[in-house]
């Protein structure tokens, strides 16, 4: 039965914790759609800035989604709901990184080509003869893009995590069951390295390089 307008409408002000329970214990379909309406575009932008691909990350987002239905009884009311979903979008981002990894490192085959092309995909056009750079926001935001695939998987999710979806550092560190002390070197290591690999872009909008982290 489709859901009414009044049903999701009466449950657009409750947290998120609210909403979860009510997913929990009452299996309610409505208390769902409202957090998936939530936190779709968040966790679609966090699966897209660690895959470097728009349709990838829709995809994930899908999964990711399909298995905080499969897996509810397995939040605990005491988490923050965002938290507990992060990670489950990471592992999902996680697993994808691996097996793409996994397809990259087959010997050559009749693969290939298909291999070569979903690489394809994944590249990231060089825009560098792009006229009036300095405002158009999009090169911006590709640079930024290709700089962030050029980082190690666990520096990007942890950058990302904390930079783009602005996440503290003890709910990254829960997010991606990792020590608190390694997500802060992650970070900051990240930082560093994004701050090399975007030097010539920053002087160009600020007229001088970036300060350290």
């Amino acid at each position: 039965m489709p859901l009414r307008a009044a049903e999701l409408k009466s449950l657009a002000d409750a947290d998120d914790e609210q909403l979860m329970a009510l997913f929990q214990n009452e299996n309610s379909e409505a208390a769902y759609t409202v957090l998936v309406r939530r936190y779709k575009s968040p966790i679609v932008n966090f699966l897209y800035r660690f895959v470097g691909n728009y349709d990838d990350a829709l995809d994930l987002a899908q999964e990711t989604f399909l298995r905080l239905y499969k897996y509810k009884h397995t939040y605990e009311p005491t988490q923050r709901f965002s938290t507990w979903l992060y990670t489950i979008a990471t592992n999902v981002a996680r697993t994808f990184y691996r097996q793409r990894r996994r397809l990259a490192e087959l010997p050559f085959s009749s693969l290939r080509r298909s291999e070569e092309e979903e690489e394809a995909e994944w590249e990231i056009p060089d825009t560098s003869y792009l006229p009036d750079t300095r405002v158009d926001s999009d090169y911006i935001a590709q640079r930024i893009q290709q700089a962030l695939m050029q980082l190690p998987p666990v520096f990007r999710e942890a950058v990302i995590l904390r930079d783009i979806m602005e996440l503290s550092y003890e709910e990254i560190a829960e997010a991606t069951q990792t020590e608190l002390g390694t997500v802060k070197s992650r970070i900051n290591r990240a930082r560093r390295r994004l701050q090399e690999l975007l030097r010539d872009l920053y002087e160009e909008l600020y007229g001088r390089v970036p300060d350290q982290p």
